[in-house]
This record gives C-alpha cells, structure tokens and sequence, in this order.
C-alpha cells in the first residue's frame, strides 16, 4: 500500500497533522458483489446537455439522432433521440443523450399515473376489487384502447391492467376520475408527485400522454420515475411484467415487446408524431437491475431493437462492485491523550459502485483524516473521510466515523504523556 503523509504547519496538537494514505490504487483486492439499497435518482457522470425547449422537439431531428450518446466508457452510437441508462442499484449513469430535454413522453405518461394509483391503494383510498364508473369522457378517449363499456364499472385491477399493458387511454381516465374526481385534479396529484420525486424537467397535461402544449418529460426523470415504481411498490410491479391482457372479449399483447420476449420484466412505450417511439425498460441479470428510457426512435420495429442492444451493452460492459461494508474498520487512527492508543475508523454503509468491467484495477482510494485525534472521542464522531476516485464518475466521498468511544487520560496520564511527548522531541 502507497502512503503519503502531509505535514501542516500550525498544528494545535503535537505532532498533529492531516493524514492522506492511499490504501489502495486499485481495489481489486477489495472487491466482494453484494446488494445495497437503490440510489433512485440517476446520478450524472459528466455535464449533461443543455435542456432545449420544449418547442424545439420538432426541430433537426435526424441530425440530433444521429450523434452519439455520452457513457462511461466513451461514446456510443444510437439512433434515440433521448436516452437514458441507469444502474437502479447505484444510481449510476450508465449513458445519457439530451437526457434532461423536455420531451413529448407520450404514453410513457402512464407511469406517473400508474405510481398515483398505487399509492392511493397503498393508502387504502383505493382497492384492487373495487369498481370504477365508466364517463362519456373516458369512453369516448381515442388513441390506444382497453373498449370499457359506457356507463358500465370496471374493477381497479383490470383498468391498471388495461392502463399499463394495453396502454388503455379510456383506462387512465376512468382511474383519474375515480381517484380524484375529473382528470385535471388527478394531474395536479401527477405534478405534485413529480415535484417529490426530483423530476425537474417533467410537467404533466393529462393523464394519458395525449400531445398537449406544456406535456412534457425528460429521459431522465423517465428513469426517476420507473426506479421509484419498481422500488416504492414492489407489489404491484408485476402488472408490467404481464405480456397480455384480455377484456371485454378482446385479447391485446403487450406493447413493450422486450417483455413480451422475456428481455425486460416491466415496464412502458409510447408513440406521438412528435415525440416518435419511445421506451422504458427495466431488467435484472445475476443480482444486476439496468433501467432504461429512450425515445425518438422511427419505428416500433427500430425502438425494439434498440432497447434490446442497449439493454444488452448494458449489461455486457458494466458491472458493480463492493469496495467495503458496512462497519468494517478501514483504519485505526491514533488517539492524543486517550486511554486507548488508537480509535478504528470505520464506515456506516456498503460502499458500492458501478464500474466498467476490467475498472476495478484502476479506481484509487485515499483515507484523509486529521491525526492524531484528540481525546475524548465518541463513538460515531466522524472524524475524516474515504474519497473515491478514478471510477469515470465524479469523486465519491464516504464519512468514516469513530468505531468506540476512547475516554481522556485524566490530569496525571495527561501530564505523564505531554511530558513524553517533550523528552522524544529532544
């Protein structure tokens, strides 16, 4: 292990001085896969693109879809418009193309509306066997269809069914209404949710996904939302998993053909003339879950094949990796008149990251902390910091935290130890 020592002038203790050791320059030796909770918000790896707006969408669009994305390990070509891949464990970003562009999210929509509905029935304003009158308004929605009946009901579960396989415009309204009395007071729930969540380029119209001016979503917060989803309501998740869906005597298929193929196990698509083909996709390999948005494809056939490779090079080049758990101790700090000589050094989460494979070699580690550390200290005091570097994210910085409490040498250990400190000095 490589150690550097920096003294500084001034110290208030003797011999007192910052302290940076490179533990390690390259974490190989470290490494350990193991599963953390979610990170839920996409965490950029560089600067991200200037957001246009919204009324831009139309504008050059074959010459924006032919430039690269941006990704850890360089660019790569996509025919999306708007693109966004995520690491749903870390948080990571995997790839980004005008992630944060206001764009026409089409039925991808329906995943906000989705979330509001779940969290009504978790809160018990709404139940799975319950039935939901059918309005003139909802029957008569054009676009993507479940058929409800006019002026019939329709239980909760079938409509979410109806909603996020058959992506059912009719169904979202019947939902909207039903939670929330007419659809603009359901969108101001959707809004309010968004704001929550973080999702700063995302405002919502209507509760379908219909083209309207001021509707829009980024890449990004496409992403926001699916990780929330699949984290926030793990019991109803499986609705977007399920690769058909029959009513009123009428059979449809899902239309995220990823899950059809058993590539994805949830969750959307969508399509405007605006906003072209779009896609949502989340699936899990060996412990690994990828989440994905992209949009702006030509063609149905294009978003599927896209999705696929994408999801595919995801997982191909990325993979994440423990550098340490929860608790353990990374060092042991010496104490200034403590009744203990040393303090451990010890962190208080998993640290995990999501590296390109073959990176692990290459990832530097620096403990920085002030030494010694006076006493008394308490267990918990946080007393320097583990600073992650080289990963092709921005630095990462961990709190190490005192693993025991280290009483102070009362008045004669106090004196006996200063007075060992002078003689060693002469």
């Amino acid at each position: 292990m490589d150690r550097l020592r920096t003294a500084v002038p001034g110290s208030t203790l003797p011999g007192r001085h910052p302290t940076r050791r490179t533990i390690l320059s390259g974490a190989a030796s470290a490494l350990a896969l193991l599963p953390a909770a979610p990170a839920l918000a996409a965490r950029r790896h560089r600067p991200a693109p200037a957001a246009a707006p919204a009324e831009n969408a139309g504008a050059d669009t074959a010459a924006i879809s032919a430039s690269p994305a941006n990704s850890l390990i360089g660019p790569v070509d996509t025919p999306a418009r708007w693109a966004c891949i995520v690491d749903y464990t870390t948080g990571a970003v995997l790839l980004e193309k005008a992630a944060d562009e206001r764009m026409p999210p089409s039925s991808l929509t329906k995943m906000m509306t989705a979330y509001v509905v779940f969290g009504m029935l978790r809160a018990g304003r709404l139940k799975l066997d319950q039935a939901l009158p059918v309005s003139e308004k909802a029957w008569r929605m054009q676009g993507s269809k479940m058929f409800v009946p006019l002026q019939g009901e329709v239980l909760v579960s079938d409509l979410i069914q109806g909603m996020v396989i058959q992506s059912g415009n009719d169904a979202c309204i019947v939902l909207a209404e039903g939670v929330a009395g007419s659809e603009s007071q359901f969108v101001s729930l959707m809004n309010a949710q968004a704001a929550q969540l973080g999702m700063a380029n995302s405002h919502f119209m209507n509760a379908t996904g219909w083209p309207a001016d001021g509707h829009y979503m980024s890449a990004r917060d496409v992403t926001t939302i699916a990780m929330h989803l699949i984290h926030d309501f793990p019991e109803y998740y499986h609705f977007f998993a399920e690769k058909g869906f029959r009513y009123n005597k009428i059979s449809q298929e899902n239309r995220n053909a990823l899950v059809v193929k058993g590539i994805a196990d949830g969750l959307k698509t969508g399509h405007t003339d605006a906003g072209g083909y779009g896609l949502c996709a989340s699936s899990e390999r060996n412990g690994n879950r990828i989440v994905m948005a992209i949009n702006g494809l030509p063609s149905s056939n294009a978003r599927a094949f896209e999705g696929e490779r994408l999801l595919e090079w995801g997982f191909v080049n990325f993979e994440n990796a423990t550098l340490t758990h929860n608790g353990a101790v990374i060092d042991n700090a010496p104490v200034w008149l403590g009744h203990a000589p040393t303090v451990p050094l010890v962190v208080t989460r998993d640290v995990l990251l999501t590296l390109p494979h073959g990176w692990q070699n290459r990832v530097h580690i620096v403990l920085d902390y002030k030494s010694p550390v006076p006493a008394p200290v308490v267990a918990g005091q946080q007393l320097g910091q583990l600073v992650i570097s080289n990963t092709g994210l921005a630095d990462i910085t961990v709190p190490l935290v005192a693993g025991a409490d280290v009483a102070r040498l009362g008045l004669f250990g106090r004196a006996s130890a200063v007075l060992g400190q002078k003689l060693g000095h002469h």
